[in-house]
C-alpha cells in the first residue's frame, strides 16, 4: 500500500520550500534595486531601451511627482496593485432570432455582460519596482523586467522587503513542519511493513517446523507398534501451526486451507500458508 498521506505532505513541504525561496529571492533582489525618489533622475542611468508588446487592456497611466513623468507598462498584471471599483453595470443582452437559436442550439441563455470599472485614484501614491526603458522619443516607460519582481504598491519599498521576508520564512518554517510530519508517516509505514514482514517470516519459521514435527511423528507412527490394535498415529491431534497446542478448527475463505485454530484465527489477515487474504474463518466440528 502506498503511503499517500506521507508522501502528500512531503509534496506539500516541498511547494512551500519553493515559495518561500520565491518569496525571500524577491526580498533580496529588492534590496538591490536602484531607489529613485525623484522621476526625472530616472533618465541619468538608463542605457539602453526596448520595446514590449502590451497585451493589457487597460488605460495608458503614468507617475508623475512634479519633477518629471514615467508611463507604467502592464501594471494591472503587477504583484501588489489593489484597484477599487469605480463603476459597475450589467447589460442585458438583446433579443433575436439568431440569437435565440444560438442559444437553444448550445443550451445556454446569455443574459447580458456585466461590465466592472476598476480604477487607480489620482493623486494615489505608488512605489513601482520594475524595469526602466526610454522609447525613441525619449518617453520613459517602466515595465515588467524580463527576469525579477514586478510590483506596482501603496506600500514603501521597505515595507515590501520586510512583507516578503516575512512570508518567505513563514513558508520555510511550513515546509519544515510538512517534511518533519510527511517523514514520520513514510517511517510509520515502513515500520509497519517491517513489522508485517517479521511476522510473515516467524509464521512461516513455524509453519516450517510444526510441518517436520508432523513429518517425524508420522514416521514415528509408521513403525510403532499398537497395543489392542489401535495404531497410535490416529491419536496424535492435529496441531495449530501457530500455537501448536490446540487442535486446529477452522478453515479459511476461500483458500480453504485449514491450520489454525479459532483463537490464532482471529489474529490473522492473511492465511500463514498460502498468503491470501481471509475474508471468513469457518469454524469447524470434528467426530
Amino acid at each position: 500500500m502506498v503511503p499517500w498521506g506521507g508522501l502528500s505532505c512531503c509534496l506539500s513541504a516541498a511547494a512551500l520550500y519553493l515559495l518561500g525561496r520565491s518569496s525571500g529571492r524577491d526580498a533580496e533582489v529588492l534590496k538591490s534595486v536602484t531607489r529613485v525618489n525623484q522621476l526625472k533622475d530616472l533618465g541619468s542611468w538608463i542605457q539602453d531601451s526596448a520595446l514590449m508588446l502590451s497585451m493589457c487592456k487597460e488605460v495608458p497611466w503614468y507617475l508623475d511627482d512634479g519633477t518629471g513623468r514615467a508611463f507604467v507598462i502592464g501594471g494591472r498584471g503587477a504583484s501588489g496593485l489593489v484597484l477599487t471599483i469605480g463603476s459597475e453595470v450589467f447589460e442585458e443582452a438583446g433579443r433575436s432570432f439568431v440569437r435565440g437559436t444560438l442559444d437553444y442550439l448550445q443550451g445556454l441563455k446569455m443574459l447580458g455582460v456585466k461590465r466592472i470599472e476598476r480604477v487607480l485614484p489620482v493623486g494615489t501614491s505608488l512605489t513601482v519596482v520594475g524595469e526602466a526603458v526610454t522609447d525613441d522619443i525619449g518617453t520613459i516607460r517602466i515595465q515588467r523586467p524580463h527576469k525579477g519582481p514586478f510590483y506596482v504598491s501603496d506600500k514603501t519599498i521597505d515595507q515590501l522587503i520586510a512583507n516578503l521576508g516575512k512570508w518567505s520564512r513563514w513558508y520555510k518554517y511550513a515546509s519544515m513542519g510538512f517534511t518533519v510530519f510527511g517523514v514520520y508517516l513514510l517511517l510509520k509505514h515502513a515500520f509497519r511493513y517491517m513489522m508485517e514482514r517479521k511476522r510473515h517470516w516467524e509464521y512461516r519459521r513455524r509453519v516450517l517446523a510444526a510441518a517436520a514435527k508432523r513429518t517425524g511423528h508420522e514416521d514415528e507412527g509408521s513403525n510403532a507398534t499398537t497395543e489392542n490394535g489401535v495404531d497410535t498415529h490416529h491419536l496424535m491431534p492435529d496441531l495449530c501451526v501457530i500455537c501448536l497446542e490446540q487442535e486446529y478448527n477452522s478453515v479459511f475463505v476461500p483458500c480453504g486451507h485449514m491450520c489454525c485454530c479459532m483463537t490464532c484465527s482471529s489474529h490473522l489477515t492473511n492465511c500463514p500458508l498460502c498468503r491470501r487474504r481471509i475474508d471468513q474463518v469457518v469454524k469447524t466440528f470434528r467426530h
